[in-house]
This record gives C-alpha cells, sequence and structure tokens, in this order.
C-alpha cells in the first residue's frame, strides 16, 4: 500500500505590487488565469492527480480568497491556512507534528504534472530536506529562450523547480535560517555565501557538484539535503514574468494538442 504525502502550496503575495495583475481585476497571483484557468486551479488538479499525495493545504494571506474559486469548491482533502508575510516562517507553522515527511510546492508552478512529482519524489526518498532542480543543458536544449536564475557548480548549472520535500519539524532549524536571507532567494552567489565562506569559495571555484555542496549545507544543521535533478525541463518554468506566461499557454497548448 501506497503512503500518501501530504502537500503545501504556497500561494500567497509577496509585498509590493505585483506586476503581473497590472491591468487585471485579479487581486492575487495564485488566481491569475493561465489557459483559461487560475494558477492555483492548475496546481491543485496536477497535485490530486497523483496517486501518491494525500490531502493539500494552500497557504496565503487571504486564504478565504481563494476558498471562494469556484475551480477549488468542494474537492475533497483541500483545506486552505492563512498564513503570514514571510515564506519561511509560514511554512514552519504549517508543518506537520513529528518528522513525518511533507511536499511543499508553489501557486505560480503551473506545469507540474504527476509524473514530475513522482519521479521527485523517487529521487527524495530518504533524505531530511529535497530540493527539484533542472540543470541549464536540459533546459536550453528545447526551450534556449527561457531565462532562469542559474546556481554554478562543477559539473552543471542549475535552476530550482518549485517542489521541496522537508521531514517535518525537524527542518525547523533550516527554515529559521531561510527566513534570514529568503530576500535575497534570486541571488545564487549569496545564497551559497550566507552558507559560509568555504561553500562560497567551493562554488566559485567550481570544486563541487551541486550535490555535494547542498549535501554539505545541509550538514550544518544536521540534516541529509539532496538534489533532484528534474529530467522534464519544464519542471523549473514557472509563472515570474509576462514572458513565461506567454511560454507556458504556448507549452500547454501544445499538451492539449497531443
Amino acid at each position: 500500500m501506497t503512503i500518501k504525502i501530504p502537500a503545501i502550496v504556497m500561494a500567497g503575495s509577496r509585498p509590493g505590487p505585483d506586476p503581473l495583475l497590472s491591468g487585471t481585476n485579479v487581486s492575487t497571483k495564485a488566481l491569475l488565469p493561465i489557459a483559461g484557468r487560475p494558477m492555483l486551479v492548475h496546481v491543485v488538479t496536477s497535485l490530486r492527480a497523483c496517486p501518491r499525495v494525500g490531502p493539500i493545504t494552500i497557504l496565503a494571506q487571504n486564504s478565504t480568497e481563494l476558498a471562494a474559486e469556484p475551480g477549488l469548491a468542494g474537492l475533497a482533502d483541500l483545506h486552505f491556512s492563512d498564513s503570514g508575510q514571510g515564506i519561511s516562517s509560514s511554512l514552519a507553522a504549517a508543518l506537520p507534528p513529528g518528522d513525518d515527511p511533507v511536499l511543499v510546492t508553489t501557486a505560480d508552478n503551473v506545469l507540474l504534472t504527476p509524473a514530475m512529482i513522482a519521479e521527485f519524489l523517487d529521487g527524495a526518498e530518504g533524505s531530511d530536506v529535497a530540493v527539484a532542480m533542472v540543470e541549464r543543458d536540459v533546459l536550453l536544449a528545447r526551450y534556449p529562450e527561457s531565462k532562469r536564475t542559474w546556481l554554478k557548480f562543477r559539473g552543471g548549472c542549475w535552476s530550482g523547480a518549485n517542489m521541496f520535500r522537508l521531514r517535518g519539524r525537524r527542518v525547523l532549524p533550516l527554515l529559521d535560517f531561510w527566513g534570514r536571507i529568503e530576500r535575497d532567494r534570486k541571488k545564487g552567489l549569496k545564497i551559497v555565501a550566507a552558507f559560509g565562506p568555504w561553500l562560497l569559495i567551493g562554488a566559485l571555484l567550481r570544486m563541487f557538484t551541486i550535490q555535494q555542496g547542498v549535501a554539505r549545507a545541509g550538514l550544518r544543521f544536521g540534516l541529509n539535503a539532496t538534489v533532484v535533478p528534474m529530467s522534464d525541463p519544464e519542471a523549473c518554468i514557472d509563472a515570474d514574468k509576462p514572458v513565461d506566461i506567454e511560454l507556458i499557454e504556448k507549452i500547454m497548448a501544445d499538451r492539449a494538442a497531443l
């Protein structure tokens, strides 16, 4: 019997105006329509279609507004919870008791599929912290026009794919640390430097692979941390900018035509 993992979808808004919402009647990014449905509905649909995913919790500053979305109404095992302003503190408050694993993704991870979820969970098995990532050559081979933030290590450059597997509350020290640096989440070297000078020097000199770097970073908190390389380049294309949405809608149209 397959044990289903609970999922948390981070669907809140960051401080300040969101340029994606300019000129629309949409109040929050999670409800911005892509290919005819709100972002969040796409993500929840994919999570529910994966037989390995159990109950889903949506975290947002105004979860009542999201719960009123018709595309989410009446779905079993779908829960809504109000979050704070910070990603890390909100996630820490939502973790289940003990150290049972939880899957975390975001409302703008619109191209998520059940196959991606299964591949990630297979690769994350046995870890305390797992991060889904896509290597640059994998993405550019199919979508050379896509612009991402890259972390450069020996053997490749990597971009996050907005999926994480966390072993419950044992990751709280890591989340507390992340809360102090998450404002620099798009600045690769600043993130690496925050884990200490040795990791920064090693990254700059390409002394180790991303797996080795993440494993060393995890050891700082007594955690077994790993990167799960994703085979599908679409795993790292999220809806951050208007050009991303254009590409996502093209990909979704191509999927629908198959």
